[in-house]
């Protein structure tokens, strides 16, 4: 099964780049990040017309999150965490893989920048909460699958100039400490597991070239939980959506599990 992650940046302004990228690869499931709609305009139909139902938590303009899948989902849920914004960053869902019950929890975390101003607060706050729900879950089901756009850079290694971000909200300490924390409740950053050393992005801003000097940032993940990376098959970062004509800013992350 082909599971991606995908920060769309405006699910309406990319339709044709995310209906082509389907067209091309076929994934079973896509979470997608940032729709920015609510959910009467998402375009549900046009994913109904490929095969694909949408389980959509949308906000007008802002943050927003979508399960696209070829699957019924079960026990879809959006009050994961009770958000002190009351925004839209997590949709949860179930399904089953070779008789596993499986929750697909799709999250979309604060920015956070500056950092000295509340938003950075409203990051830590969320992610405590979040952390704090994984920990009740993972007693519950212990076949968790945690993906989205992070707002986190893990390590060094995961962006072009660690310096720069070193006090940045994406790569302050407390904050690779809180993924860390998360990743010690029983989980795998998967696509680290597999790439030790290999330096490649997720994400490449809009300004100053950045995709042409490949000056990225690796922010959106895959963590699989202890009991399902006997089921992992590979994981690919899909660069090719990021080189189109009016593109996300994130390029979409694939997951193969059996």
């Amino acid at each position: 099964m082909k599971i991606i992650s995908w920060n769309v940046n405006s699910v309406r302004a990319r339709i044709e780049n995310i209906i082509n990228y389907i067209k091309d690869s076929s994934p079973d499931v896509l979470l997608l990040q940032e729709i920015k709609t609510q959910n009467e305009n998402f375009p549900s139909r046009e994913f109904k017309n490929l095969g694909y139902t949408s389980y959509v938590f949308g906000q007008k303009s802002y943050n927003g999150v979508a399960i696209i899948t070829k699957y019924m989902l079960k026990n879809v849920q959006t009050n994961f965490i009770k958000d002190d914004l009351k925004q839209s960053r997590i949709i949860t869902g179930e399904l089953k893989i070779n008789l596993k019950k499986i929750e697909l929890i799709n999250i979309y975390v604060p920015n956070g920048n500056p950092v000295d101003t509340e938003k950075y607060e409203y990051k830590k706050n969320w992610l405590k909460k979040f952390i704090f729900s994984v920990k009740k879950r993972i007693i519950k089901n212990p076949n968790l699958l945690i993906a989205g756009d992070f707002n986190i850079i893990p390590e060094e290694i995961d962006v072009h100039d660690f310096e720069r971000y070193k006090n940045d909200a994406l790569g302050r300490l407390e904050i690779r400490k809180k993924f860390r924390e998360l990743i010690n409740l029983g989980f795998k950053d998967i696509y680290r597991l597999v790439n030790k050393k290999k330096q490649e992005y997720t994400f490449w801003d809009y300004f100053a070239g950045s995709w042409q000097k490949n000056y990225g940032m690796r922010i959106d993940h895959f963590l699989l939980s202890n009991s399902l990376v006997e089921n992992f098959e590979a994981v690919n970062i899909n660069k090719k959506p990021r080189s189109k004509l009016k593109p996300s800013d994130h390029t979409p992350i694939e997951l193969i599990i059996n």
